[in-house]
């Protein structure tokens, strides 16, 4: 059955044939299913745009909470470019970072048993 259709639509109408004539239950019984079908096709319209404000909704909120996450992002990125920066230039600075030779954590004179004692450097800054 066409969407949209009202119940003045006469396409549905066969002329009956000949020496035959439709009882009037048969009427009433094709008014109640033409409403009936109305009633769930309006019903199903509905539906279809519940869904779709849904959708619609649910797409915008995404959208913001993406655009959040990307402002988050490119405030982290800085953050870490910057962060980077400085421990780069605080590097050449910092003693503690530089490398030491084996000599100076084992001296020679420590038997094996000393090398527990493991001198780490402190950093001060």
């Amino acid at each position: 059955m066409a969407q949209g259709s009202d119940s003045n639509d006469t396409s549905y109408n066969k002329s009956p044939s000949p020496g035959s004539r439709p009882s009037s239950s048969d009427d009433v019984k094709k008014v109640i299913r033409r409403e009936k079908n109305r009633i769930a096709a309006q019903k199903s319209r509905m539906r279809q745009t519940q869904k779709a404000d849904s959708l619609h909704l649910e797409s915008e909120n995404l959208e913001k909470e993406n655009a959040a996450l990307r402002k988050e992002v490119k405030r982290l990125t800085e953050e870490a470019k910057y962060l980077s920066s400085v421990l780069s230039s605080h590097e050449p600075l910092c003693t503690g970072l530089t490398p030491q030779t084996p000599d100076l954590l084992y001296p020679p004179h420590h038997s094996s048993y000393q090398r527990q004692h493991i001198a780490v450097p402190h950093y001060q800054h």
